[in-house]
């Protein structure tokens, strides 16, 4: 324990002087030290309520025999820093959480940890540091936003982005648009679809870092404060038994979480986050692995963006755990991997039930045969890109298209918004990746608008920089390698054709490889100036391919 080295002794007399300035008793400083980890702020939604989720946390660590000591996190809100130079900010953002966290347990010295992260890149931020300091760890997120209602349907974020979209097409008027903005986010939460907070959220349950029902118990319920409190206690559990991240985020728990993934049909940053996760860890994570995966999971849920459902009725057809239960019945996951609970995740699903198979379907009855994410290669991605293949309309799973090439995002959304994209385009939008952008943006405006004026179905979009959870479409990211590393993608000219084949894992620039050839030796590669913490990150960051990891 962190007593024997930091309390007791008459060496350490000094270390003891400043817990007394904390107010800590003498039985105070004699129990387990538990960090927690609060990324309460007043700026992010989900992030609102983390205060109270906290206090709930330490009232169970007070209760099972533990001393809690709560520090911060940061967090970036992806839907407020979209579509301008703030989504820069958002993915570089993972790192620097990681590293924070880090220095401070290793400064102050903890027995255990409790991470309370919500939104986007603040869940694998902190379970990437949980993986590096490996001390026992529980995570509690602050639960999902309910969905709104406007017209009698719910409605979630994607929903007011399209609306964007719809008013720029002439489809609704000012007072309808207004409408979706005071309706559409209804409550404090990660945003009520299964986008990427609350994708990582319930991989974080799959992983085994976090109780039952902490993907999916939205933030506004009073199960989400007993469920913060049983992680204040299991954590003391943990510490007694000495389970640690790395004995519960194993290879076969990582596959778990791609297979789950494939089942709930998960935001494509996923494909960035489990790679990080795994590197963290010191699991091998091979991209090639998850069409593999893919190809024998049946896709079982069709949360918003993809369908009409959100994350209150997955709560209400049992959770994560019951698509876990689907999955346990087909043999596609590894049962009898530990988790924080203390017990396999075999255990943990004794007595599940799946209580609404609309919701989740019954495998006869899945969505697709196939899993939510397909990972594609060619000439234009040899290294692969990522699509949300329960996202896509079946007429856009096999597209080919005359390219409409776009240098940056804001680039492309005055195209957009200027009628220049048509049926049948394929917009390539490039230097986004995560060292040209640099900050691999996500990029929900081009998306939703395009949804929103009604060209989902018939047009796709291509970029080495990343999409939100919230896209829906025939949406392509994290081409590798990226424009600024020299990939084909930086080479692509207006009306190239591109062939894209998702059920067939391609896509292709169809373009000869002496025309490439020519081409490389006149385009010279395009850099942006950038200054601070984005040139420091732009110069280590890994292709996305590799997770965008910051390389050692």
């Amino acid at each position: 324990m962190i007593k024997d080295t930091i309390v007791d002794g008459f060496h350490n007399a000094p270390h003891r002087s400043l817990y007394h300035a904390l107010g800590l008793t003498d039985e105070e400083q004699a129990r387990p030290l538990i960090g927690v980890v609060c990324s309460y702020n007043e700026i992010v939604p989900g992030h609102t309520n983390l205060d109270k989720i906290a206090q709930a946390v330490k009232l169970g660590v007070a209760m099972a025999g533990g001393t809690p000591i709560m520090f911060p996190a940061i967090t970036v809100c992806d839907g407020i820093a979209m579509g301008h130079t703030g989504m820069k900010y958002s993915l570089v953002t993972r790192d620097l959480i990681a590293d924070s966290t880090e220095a401070m347990v290793k400064a102050h010295g903890f027995d255990g940890l409790v991470m309370i992260p919500n939104c986007d890149k603040n869940v694998p931020g902190l379970l990437m540091a949980a993986a590096r300091l490996n001390i026992p760890t529980v995570f509690v997120s602050g639960g999902p936003m309910l969905a709104g209602r406007v017209n009698g349907k719910k409605r979630s974020l994607s929903s007011m982005f399209e609306a964007v979209g719809a008013y720029t097409a002439g489809k609704i008027n000012e007072e309808q648009l207004i409408e979706f903005e005071r309706k559409v986010c209804p409550t404090c939460g990660s945003c009520s679809g299964m986008y990427t907070a609350n994708s990582m959220n319930c991989l974080t349950e799959v992983l085994g870092m976090g109780l039952r029902g902490n993907g999916t118990i939205p933030a506004v319920y009073s199960a989400r404060i007993e469920l913060a409190k049983h992680a204040g206690m299991q954590v003391m559990e943990l510490v007694k038994k000495n389970i640690r991240p790395r004995d519960i985020m194993t290879a076969a728990a990582i596959k778990n979480a791609i297979t789950a993934d494939m089942a709930l049909g998960c935001s494509t940053n996923s494909m960035l986050h489990l790679p990080a996760i795994a590197n963290e860890c010191g699991v091998p994570f091979d991209l090639d692995e998850v069409n593999a995966i893919s190809e024998k999971t049946p896709n079982l849920c069709h949360l918003a963006p993809a369908g009409p459902t959100y994350m209150e009725d997955l709560n209400e057809a049992g959770g994560v755990h019951a698509v876990l239960k689907e999955l346990e019945a087909l043999n596609l996951l590894d049962t009898s991997v530990m988790t924080c609970t203390g017990k396999t995740m075999k255990e943990n699903l004794v007595g599940v039930e799946n209580l609404d198979e609309e919701v989740i379907r019954k495998p006869e009855n899945a969505f697709g045969k196939t899993g939510g994410i397909a990972v594609l290669k060619g000439n234009l991605a040899p290294d692969g890109c990522v699509v949300k293949r329960a996202a896509v309309a079946p007429e856009m799973l096999v597209h080919e298209g005359p390219a409409k090439v776009f240098e940056s995002e804001e680039e492309c959304i005055s195209a957009i918004y200027a009628g220049k994209i048509v049926k049948g385009d394929v917009v390539v939008i490039r230097n986004e990746g995560p060292a040209g952008g640099p900050g691999m943006r996500e990029m929900l405006s081009p998306t939703s608008a395009i949804a929103g004026m009604g060209l989902d179905k018939d047009v796709a979009l291509i970029t080495d920089g990343r999409f939100s959870g919230a896209t829906r479409g025939a949406s392509i990211g994290h081409v590798s390698p990226e424009a600024v590393s020299g990939g084909v993608i930086a080479y692509v000219k207006n009306g190239d054709i591109i062939s894209i084949d998702i059920p067939n894992y391609s896509i292709k620039l169809n373009v000869s490889d002496e025309e490439l050839a020519k081409r490389k030796a006149e385009m010279p590669i395009k850099k942006k100036e950038v200054s601070g913490y984005l040139k420091r990150y732009a110069a280590q960051v890994s292709s996305a391919d590799k997770g965008a990891i910051i390389n050692k």
